[in-house]
């Protein structure tokens, strides 16, 4: 059985009151989107997803989504249900359209584990099933701040997503709508047909004004491990190369010698960063017997260390490098070479250390053989 989320994400966010629309803005280091869209894959049920956003950021989108298995992002429509039913005549005019479709809103992050699951089963006895919680607060009807009565809340529920539903009858749903509905579950009720209650959970949590982010980032934070990675590089001095350090060109009568550009911070940063991942070391990723690595920038590597981290589902905490030399100077570079790694790793300058020292002349570094570096860096991963 092929199963699609489409995957909401052309509302502007007016409450909000970001000059970002809300799904774009950066929750524990990534878009609200790409949380959501994990989410929706993480149990495994679903196997594509079909993006809608408002036309022109489709491009933008289709990058947020990158290396997940995500459809050419459709154009939504002025209203929710006028998007929905784009992405659903997207997958109608597919060789072979998906069985079931989930609809997901961009803006919940936090798909509970178990919700998928529960909401496929309910579609063995209904052609729509969405999650909801009960009502626990008392409800008042109220006119001009006044409340005109209290409503009984016994058998009421606050819906939420991802709703499910058998591909074919939402579609007919919606097609022979005349009428906005609030969500897709009551285009169906207004058919006639019936659609099933799994139970809803408090941990999903719709974005909708700034303290929901910050519940939800406090949630995901909490689910984060702290993993320590150490990385150690050494190059030797070589007269007539530039000198590049922790991605800067700095001015100097020698460079190093390397099968890149010798970037020795850069090395050591992402030995760091490869090491809290387990994943290896830079010679893994880039092998120096490779010759289209000839001469290669290093910043490519370090992009590379940090998409790691993203498709891990991570986010670096920090990272600290300590250059050892006796030339040259690096303080007059540091704050240069502390931005430029912070810019290649997508975080802010202020998570990102440079700092240099000498040996006191001993060893190679002290001789002037060549420069060494070495470098930590802290991620919080899921557990």
């Amino acid at each position: 059985m092929t199963i699609t989320a489409l995957l909401m994400a052309a509302g502007r966010g007016l409450r909000f009151g970001a000059e970002s629309p809300k799904q774009y803005l950066p929750l524990a280091g990534r878009p609200v989107l790409r949380h959501a869209a994990e989410a929706l894959l993480a149990g495994g049920a679903v196997t594509t997803i079909q993006p809608v956003c408002a036309a022109g950021e489709e491009a933008r989108v289709a990058a947020i989504l990158e290396g997940l298995p995500a459809l050419p992002p459709v154009a939504g429509g002025e209203t929710r249900q006028a998007s929905v039913r784009a992405g659903l005549e997207a997958l109608a005019g597919r060789s072979t359209p998906p069985a079931v479709v989930l609809v997901h809103d961009a803006a919940r992050p936090v798909v509970p584990p178990g919700t998928i699951a529960a909401l496929l089963a309910a579609l063995e006895r209904a052609p729509g099933a969405i999650p909801a919680q009960p009502v626990a607060d008392t409800l008042k009807r109220a006119a001009d701040g006044v409340i005109g009565e209290t409503v009984p809340r016994a058998g009421l529920y606050r819906a939420q997503t991802p709703q499910a539903f058998r591909f074919a009858p939402l579609l007919a749903a919606h097609r022979a709508a005349t009428a906005e509905a609030t969500d897709d579950a009551q285009l169906l009720e207004l058919a006639g047909a019936a659609v099933a209650l799994v139970p809803g959970a408090e941990t999903n949590v719709k974005i909708t004004f700034p303290e929901d982010l910050d519940r939800v980032e406090a949630l995901l934070m909490a689910r984060l491990i702290p993993r320590v990675g150490t990385g150690f590089d050494v190059h030797r001095i070589e007269a007539g190369r530039p000198m590049v350090l922790c991605g800067v060109t700095v001015p100097c009568d020698f460079g190093l010698e390397g099968h890149s550009d010798a970037d020795v911070g850069i090395h050591a940063l992402c030995d760091a960063i490869y090491g809290a991942l387990a994943e290896g070391d830079i010679g893994r990723w880039f092998p120096p017997s490779e010759m289209k690595w000839k001469d290669a920038d290093s910043a490519q590597f370090l992009r590379h260390a940090a998409g790691r981290i993203a498709v891990r589902g991570g986010i670096l905490a920090n990272a600290d490098v300590t250059l050892l030399c006796e030339r040259p100077r690096i303080g007059p570079h540091r704050d240069a070479m502390q931005a430029r790694l912070a810019e290649l790793l997508g975080v802010e300058p202020g998570r990102i250390g440079v700092k240099a020292t000498t040996t006191e002349r001993l060893g190679f570094t002290g001789r002037g053989e060549g420069i060494a570096a070495q470098a930590a860096a802290m991620l919080l991963l899921p557990g």
